[in-house]
Order: structure tokens, then sequence, then C-alpha cells
């Protein structure tokens, strides 16, 4: 690329606009290094040093106390020190700060955008230039050809050419980028210098808006976002139609507050399973979990005695305080739920069988026996006190998010700050490599499912409040679906090893509204399904995309 404008800089040029800057504060920086040593640099300097004779096994334990305590005599000499240059180097770093703002937009930094603006039209130019002329070429070459295999050679060649054009254009205009991010970022260095890493909430944030202009690539933010905005486009067209048809406003406080009551429970199933799904696995009873665990719920908190038997035996827990049974109700769910994850998660661990086949053992007997237990029936209501006991609401606001709240705080602290979560996005990342260093893959697969149980009863126990009963073996049909797409479109992949709580909680708040969103205006259940099963393989497809890049 020729430069043909005198706009554009070149390299000399451009370091010697920058020279009077680095020459009038590199002059003020020498000067506060030099205030800095006998006192900041000699403090952070004691303070490790400390630190490390406290690590070191070498030293005896008096030996240590008399080294950390001349350190520490050392270093009240060296705060002293730097308290005394204190507002020296305050000023010196507003004098170099003063000038920098007077002087680096205006006499440095805008000419070298100007110049990279300039640069970048004529690299567009000169490669349409290219193009426009291979074409001719290629034209012409084709035209002197009568022979198909030449023909073919030609366009094989043309098309390399072309791409060869076009890489080095690229390559070219990222030169260009990274040239005028330099500039930018240069600024920026200069004041870490002077502060020691110190920026203001406005200087991080515009440091943080110019990175990620810098590193912006349009096919990864459509990869990664692409579904969402198709899906906030859906939820836009909604909020239009619904009035329209309906006569009322789709999202009113009313219906988001209905909408997170309902995602509630189903908020404990999918962080349950998302943690299976991080190691490359799944589970297909979740929907006969939440089943079995109305059923129990239901039995214990009937009612009076229950009309229905289990296994022709009638329950009666009208015996038992109303708090005691709720108690004993939370209690049966998470002892049942958990007991069937460690099952499919022994055989997981154990014997590698894949979560497809050990879960969907757990759906069918899960299913077979409470079906047969209960003979399909319904076990009717609950005690009416009990949903204001669990979940009572304040000021008409349902208690039951607060539930909700609670358990995306506790796994995103088990996912995010215990060991157990570094190992889980360890072993779902690469099961081999996590355990030749050190990590049990069995131990933390069980982990999983066990977590993921203890999720499923809390989250069929919560159902059974919001519900107020109505307990029965077919009840939570769909629900593992429900929960593993709201996974996949939050972006736990199925490759293992990569997911957030964050994305979990949109997942299953999307699927969540837009299950009410339709059912509002009156749309099939079964197109509704058709609608999510959509909304699944274009998650998929993009997370398989993503996978294939990488590779």
């Amino acid at each position: 690329m020729a430069n043909t404008s005198s706009k554009v800089l070149t390299t000399e040029q451009e370091e010697a606009l920058r020279q009077p800057i680095d020459d009038y504060v590199g002059k003020i920086q020498k000067e506060i290094d030099a205030l800095r040593v006998d006192g900041t640099d000699r403090v952070q300097s004691l303070k490790n040093h400390i630190e490390l004779v406290k690590a070191d096994h070498n030293f005896t334990k008096d030996e240590k106390n008399a080294k950390i305590e001349a350190d520490r005599a050392a270093l009240e000499k060296a705060k002293a020190v730097e308290a005394k240059n204190k507002d020296a180097i305050a000023g010196k770093v507003n004098d170099a700060e003063a000038y920098i703002k007077a002087h680096y937009d205006t006499e440095y930094f805008q000419k070298v955008n100007v110049s990279c603006d300039e640069e970048k039209a004529l690299e567009l130019a000169d490669y349409n230039q290219k193009v426009a002329r291979l074409k001719t070429e290629h034209a012409t070459a084709l035209s002197k050809l009568t022979d198909k295999q030449e023909i073919k050679d030609e366009n094989y060649v043309f098309k390399n050419r072309l791409f060869d054009a076009k890489m080095i254009s690229e390559k070219n205009l990222q030169t260009i980028k990274s040239r005028r991010h330099e500039a930018y970022a240069y600024k920026y260095h200069l004041i870490d210098m002077l502060r020691m890493g110190k920026f203001t909430f406005g200087e991080a944030r515009a440091q943080g808006w110019e990175n990620y202009k810098y590193t912006f690539n349009r096919r990864q933010f459509l990869l990664k976002n692409g579904l969402y905005i198709v899906i906030v486009l859906i939820f836009i067209m909604l909020s239009i139609i619904t009035p329209a048809i309906k006569h009322v406003p789709l999202f009113t406080f009313t219906n988001v507050l209905n909408i997170l009551q309902q995602a509630s429970p189903r908020m404990f199933l999918a962080l349950g399973v998302a943690g299976l799904i991080l190691l490359t696995g799944t589970d297909l009873s979740i929907g006969r979990m939440v089943g079995m665990g109305m059923v129990t719920a239901t039995i214990i908190m009937h009612q009076g005695i229950n009309t229905g038997g289990v296994f022709s035996h009638i329950f009666d827990f009208t015996g038992i305080p109303v708090g005691g049974r709720v108690v004993l109700a939370l209690f049966m769910c998470i002892v049942l739920t958990t007991c069937f994850t460690s099952i499919a998660g022994f055989f997981t661990a154990k014997f590698k069988m894949h979560p497809f086949i050990s879960t969907m053992s757990n759906m069918l007997i899960i299913f077979g026996l409470v079906t047969y237990a209960t003979k399909g029936v319904s076990f009717g209501a609950i005690e009416p006190t009990i949903p204001s006991i669990i979940i009572p609401k304040i000021n008409n606001f349902p208690t039951i998010i607060i539930w909700a709240v609670a358990a995306i705080l506790i796994v995103w602290f088990i996912w995010n700050k215990t060991t157990f979560g570094k190992d889980l996005y360890a072993v779902g990342g690469n099961p081999e490599a996590a355990s030749v260093s050190g990590i049990s893959v069995f131990t933390v697969t069980m982990g999983a499912f066990i977590m993921a149980g203890i999720l499923y009863g809390f989250g069929s126990w919560l159902e059974c409040a919001r519900m107020v009963g109505s307990g029965s073996a077919a009840y939570g049909q769909g629900w593992d679906m429900d929960a593993i797409a709201a996974c996949v479109v939050g972006g736990v992949s199925f490759t293992g090893g990569i997911g957030k709580i964050s994305g979990v909680v949109v997942g299953v708040l999307i699927f969540t509204a837009l299950t009410y969103s339709l059912t509002i205006l009156g749309i099939d259940t079964n197109l509704q399904f058709v609608f999510e099963g959509i909304i699944i393989l274009t998650a998929v497809t993009l997370d398989c995309l993503k996978y294939v890049q990488k590779k």
C-alpha cells in the first residue's frame, strides 16, 4: 500500500509527535521514581519479603521472628519516608496528568487517528483495485482457453489469488487497527506508571470499551449472542402482538411476578442438571424426579388422612405438627431424589456409563415404581396453611423467588469459589488431564450427581407448595427437556467444562417467559413444543460451531 496522502504518518513522524510528551512526562516520572525508592518501593519490597519468610520452612521459629521483626522495623521507616514524600509525589503526578490532558489528544492521538482512517481508506481502495485487476486478468485468461481442465485450473488459481489478496488486506487493516489502539492505550500506560495502576471508574470503563472495540469480531459476536438477539426480537414482537390480539399488555408487573414464580422451582432443576452437562453429561429423569417428589411431599403434607394409598397402604401424618410435616417432606424429597441420582452417578463414574443410559434407566424405574405404587392417582391438596409457611407472600411479593435466588447464590459460590467447583470445570474440560493432575474424577462425578439430587428434591418440594399439592406420578413430564434446554440456551456446553450460572438463570427465565407469553396468546401447547425445539436446535448448532472453530 503506497503512502500517497499527506495525512498518513510514517513511524518516524508518529514518534516525533509523541516525543515531547515522552520527554516531559518521562522527566517527571524519573523524579517520582526517585522519591519512591526509599518509600513506596521499599514498603512493597519489605511486605513481600515478610511473606516469603513466613512461608520459608528453612528457618526456625526464632529465626523467622527475628527476620520479621527486623523487616517490620525497616518497614516503619519506609512508611515514614512514604508519608513524607506523599504530597510531593501527588503534586508531580498532577503536573504530569495536566500536561497529558492538555497535549496528548490534540497533539498526538487525534493526528494518529486521522492517519489511521486515511490508511484504512487507502488500503480498501488498493484492495478493490487488486480485485478488479485479478478479475480482468482472469477474464482475459479464460477467453484464451478451451480445454475444460485448463479452465478448471484457471478458476482454482483465480480463487487462490483472491483469497491471498483478501488475507493480505485483512492483515494490513489489522496492523492499522493495532496502531490506533496502541496510540490510545499509551496514554493510560503513562497514567499507570504515574499512579501505580490506580485508575478512576471512568478511566477503567473507557479502557474496557476501547479493548472491546479492538477485540470485537462480528462472527464471534453473532455465534455468542445471535440466539439472544433473536429471542429479544421475539419478545418485542410478542409485546406488540399481545395487546393487539388480547387487548392486555404482556409484561405487566403482575405477569413478571407470575413468570418468576413459575421459574423458581424450575431454577433448582436447571441448576442441578447444569453441573452434569458441565461434565458432558445430562439427566433424562428430572421430570420423573419431580413427579416422585410431588407425590412424596403431597402424601406427607396432605390435608387430613390420605385418600390414596402407596402399595395399598394409607398414610396418616396428621398427628405430626404442620411444621414438622413440612421439614419431613423436604427431607424425604431430598433423600429420594439424591438416592436415585447417586445410583446413576455411581454407574456413570464407576463403569464409565454414559449419563444418557444411567439417567434413562432412572427415569423408567422411578416412573414405573411410583405409578405402580400409587396406581397413577393424584393425592389431592396439602394443608392450606403450608404454602404460607414455605412461600408466604409479603405485600403481594411471592417469596418463592427468594428461595430461587438463594439457590443461585449457593450454586454460584460452589462453582466459582470452592475446590469442588474448580475440579468440576477441570473434569468437564478434560477428565484425563484432570485425573493426571490428582483430581478424583469419580468423586467429582458423584458430587455433581448428589448436588443435582439435592436441588431436584428442593425444587419438587417448592413446586408442591406452589401448586398446593396435587402430586401424581405423571407430574413433571417434560420438565427434563425444559431444564436441559434452559442450560443449553444459557451457554452451558455439552462439549464440557464451559458454562456460567448466569447463563443458566437467563435460560430458565427465557423459556418460562416464552411459555407464559404463548399461553396468554392462546397458542396450542403442541406448537409451544415446536418453538422450544427450534430454539434448542439453534442453540446447540451455535455451540457446535464455536467448538468446531476452536478445534
